[in-house]
């Protein structure tokens, strides 16, 4: 693994953006994976290792997440600035086309540049999002969003972790420890933190609010796109509800689509199982 940084430009001025790279540096297949809303690149660290032979595997810690800069303007936390923001990550990268792999809020990153014309993606994944958010999951994800409480030690911080996220489904103690490293750090005063900042909230109630507590619908991104789709959906999903899931199997890409037993929001593509499906389809 190796981790870098690229600086990409707001209209406040430029940010770095972090990301770890697996496998050959040389190696033209790129393999793009990005991270849900308060979580970051750390999370791949499994599928990147299982991939690695073939694909070089870029993983970002988007703006205000892990290790990557927080925005001084908290407006920018807005899918357009993602979007410039992995366009400049792209061009870092030097190649023509990737393939992108998306969990949640990195899924509706890659529609969004899915569906514009002349885009570089080859092969989309979408880890359990798509063209409709619900209201129900928009609420629960809410209720914890920008919250973010101290921790006395790492015990603890994991404990919540096992908390919020429980929907990820039944993981190792080890990959729960894994999950909770990458997303906390030591403060100054010895106390354990969240390292994702405070300011997404902000936008994200907003966007609650013009949501007007019904789902977010973006089906014209979903049905503008044209590259081959693979769509992973937690069996107990709040956010991609089953009747939405089978109908991008009917919609635009027209997903295949790959239910995952006993997870909710979202499958964390950390065991095989979880694994080969996402290999088979990028591979074959």
């Amino acid at each position: 693994m190796r981790e870098s940084k690229v600086k990409c430009l707001s209209i406040a001025g430029f940010h770095q953006m972090a990301y770890v790279e697996w496998g050959d540096a040389d190696n033209p297949k790129v393999l793009v994976c990005v991270h849900g809303l308060t979580r970051n690149g750390r999370d791949f660290d499994f599928l990147a290792q299982a991939l690695a032979a073939d694909y070089r595997v870029i993983c970002p810690d988007v703006a205000g997440r892990g290790k990557s800069d927080w925005l001084a303007n908290k407006s920018l936390y807005v899918m357009p600035q993602y979007c410039a923001d992995m366009v400049t990550l792209l061009a870092r990268l030097n190649v023509e086309t990737v393939d992108w792999l998306g969990t949640s809020m990195g899924g509706l990153i890659g529609m969004a540049l899915a569906a514009q014309p002349g885009n570089p993606i080859r092969r989309l994944v979408l880890n359990d999002v798509g063209p409709v958010i619900t209201a129900v999951s928009l609420a629960r994800i809410g209720d914890y969003l920008g919250k973010l409480p101290r921790f006395d030690n790492l015990t603890q911080a994991e404990a919540y972790v096992r908390t919020i996220s429980a929907p990820f489904g039944p993981l190792t103690d080890a990959q729960w420890r894994h999950l909770t490293l990458h997303v906390v750090r030591e403060a100054a005063d010895g106390k354990i933190e969240f390292v994702y900042d405070p300011g997404i909230a902000q936008v994200y109630r907003q966007g609650q609010l013009l949501g007007g507590g019904k789902d977010v619908e973006l089906w014209p991104l979903f049905d503008a796109i044209t590259c081959p789709t693979l769509l992973l959906r937690g069996e107990t999903s709040d956010l991609l509800t089953s009747q939405i899931a089978q109908a991008m199997t009917r919609r635009g890409p027209r997903a295949r689509l790959i239910e995952i037993p006993g997870v909710g929001h979202a499958p964390m593509l950390m065991d095989e199982g979880q694994i080969t499906p996402v290999r088979d389809f990028l591979l074959n």
